[in-house]
């Protein structure tokens, strides 16, 4: 993929700007490699100089993004940080939901030094939240699932009952999850109290909660569409695409996708650019029912898609590129599809296998090695494939650590040892603690200074007195509590599927 019929004006710089704390997001390197290699120069607000997109020899410079709960204001301080160093207007290119939504936001003397597409106001904010998407599909004629909106922990409880269990939990606007909060985007919900308890942490997340209808999983049933939409509102650029492999399994980001048309999903999104409006990159991500007749639209994201190099046509067109070309007022060439191109995320890939995942079945024929893409490893840009695997070790290796480490057990109530419960020979009473009735004191140790034994007294119902308890195969093994957890692991996502964007 030459690019050589991609003739972008290298005079105008651009900017790539994500809020989301991930270092491992490939799509903004995609981005980065997308533009420089087309020789324009790459700027981007990211994890800063350390991670691995600052390492990529297409990147001129990198600013420290803002926390991540920042509101709009907080972004636009960063973009005029960055642009004030920029010798005229660039092209912007946000990477991330929260971002694309606080680009309406900035501005008008902030917004004049970028080069954006002419999308209505408010329209990002509207396709990017969970509880308006169902709107917008109506207003398309495009499938949905069911969704409710309880407006309180009872009625979320009653919306699991309605729907059927286990249900889909979505928080409204998940970019105002609070870090470290321990809420996820989405959850699978397999209990009406379950979702009771999400829904009264409503006003922690600073968005409604919703639930949703599940659609079963099943290999080959997740699509994933990546357009652009050009000043006229036509379709110039991507495809649609069959996810293959994902992570987690069954309903995560995609780990090995394919380029394969679909009619009725390439009307889904044609549908929606000229219902909305819309103008710009999206990214859409769809599940068809069980009768492989009717894809459900999931996700409709507001900017490039983490796998968007998938749809690099055989000239080397791209949505970003597609979205340079537009903004600068260069004409944008004829599409050259290439369906059966592959693109893989190593180590989702990796993950997705040793999970056990079958792959989705792909029509079609391959295209060679020449339509395969790696989301890390580039022969002409190695380094930020060995600083991503290097920082992926290290996060493989301390979460690991914290599994393997054992947690300390609470010591019983008072610090009492338990009514017949054995103590190991040699081994010395914790000072304060009783010695239980009817045992032993170790030879040759004494009993500590000022401490009474314990008066006699009577034995528990049901339970015999010391001296006469049961032989040790005649106790019962106790078992141990069910764990407690918030109901997002990952067995619980790789059911779930809202965890489709990409």
């Amino acid at each position: 993929m030459s690019g050589q019929s991609c003739a972008l004006d290298a005079t105008v710089p651009a900017v790539l700007v994500r809020v989301d704390r991930n270092p491992f997001h490939h799509g903004t390197l995609g981005a980065a490699r997308s533009l420089g290699r087309a020789g324009v120069p790459v700027h981007a607000v990211s994890e800063g100089p350390r991670g691995p997109l600052a390492r990529s020899r297409y990147v001129v410079r990198t600013w420290r993004q803002p926390p991540q709960e920042t509101g709009p204001d907080g972004i636009a301080a960063v973009l005029a940080e960055a642009v004030r160093e920029l010798p005229g207007r660039a092209v912007l290119v946000p990477l991330d939901d929260h971002s694309a939504v606080a680009v309406d936001h900035l501005p008008p003397a902030l917004a004049d030094r970028f080069l954006l597409p002419a999308q209505p106001q408010g329209l990002a904010a509207r396709v990017a939240d969970k509880a308006r998407l169902a709107e917008v599909c109506a207003a398309a004629g495009i499938a949905h699932p069911e969704t409710a909106h309880p407006a309180s922990p009872a009625e979320a409880a009653e919306a699991v009952r309605a729907l059927g269990a286990p249900a889909i939990a979505k928080w409204s606007r998940p970019w105002l999850l609070p870090p470290g909060s321990g809420l996820r985007s989405t959850t699978l919900v397999r209990t009406p109290a379950e979702a009771a308890a999400l829904q009264a942490r409503t006003a922690e997340a600073g968005s409604p909660l919703l639930i949703q209808h599940l659609l079963p999983y099943a290999p080959g049933r997740d699509w994933f569409c990546h357009a652009y939409a050009d000043r006229a509102g036509r379709l110039a650029a991507g495809g649609t695409g069959r996810k293959l492999r994902a992570w987690p399994p069954g309903a995560g980001l995609t780990a090995v996708g394919r380029w394969e048309h679909d009619p009725r999903i390439d009307e889904c999104a044609r549908r929606l650019v000229a219902t909305l409006g819309y103008r710009g990159v999206l990214d859409l991500d769809f599940r068809y029912d069980a009768t492989g007749t009717t894809p459900y639209l999931l996700d409709f994201n507001p900017r490039p898609g983490a796998q968007f190099r998938l749809f690099t046509d055989h000239g080397g067109l791209d949505v970003v590129r597609a979205l340079h070309l537009d903004l600068t007022g260069r004409p944008l060439p004829a599409r050259t599809p290439a369906p059966g191109r592959r693109f893989t995320v190593g180590t989702y890939a990796l993950l997705s296998a040793v999970r056990g995942e079958r792959a989705g079945s792909a029509g079609g024929t391959g295209t060679g090695r020449a339509g395969r893409e790696g989301a890390w490893w580039a022969a002409d840009d190695p380094v930020p494939a060995a600083a991503m695997t290097a920082a992926w070790s290290a996060h493989v290796l301390a979460r690991a650590a914290r599994r393997l480490t054992p947690r300390p057990h609470p010591a019983p109530e008072g610090g009492a040892v338990p009514e017949g419960r054995p103590v190991p020979e040699g081994r010395p009473v914790p000072e304060g603690r009783p010695v239980p009735e009817g045992r032993p004191v170790p030879e040759g140790r004494p009993l500590p200074e000022e401490r009474p034994l314990p008066e006699e007294r009577p034995a528990a119902e049901g339970r015999p007195a010391a001296g006469k308890r049961p032989a040790p195969e005649e106790r019962p093994v106790p078992v141990p509590p069910p764990p407690v957890g918030n109901g997002a692991d990952d067995q619980q996502k790789a059911s779930s599927t809202a965890c489709t964007t990409s």
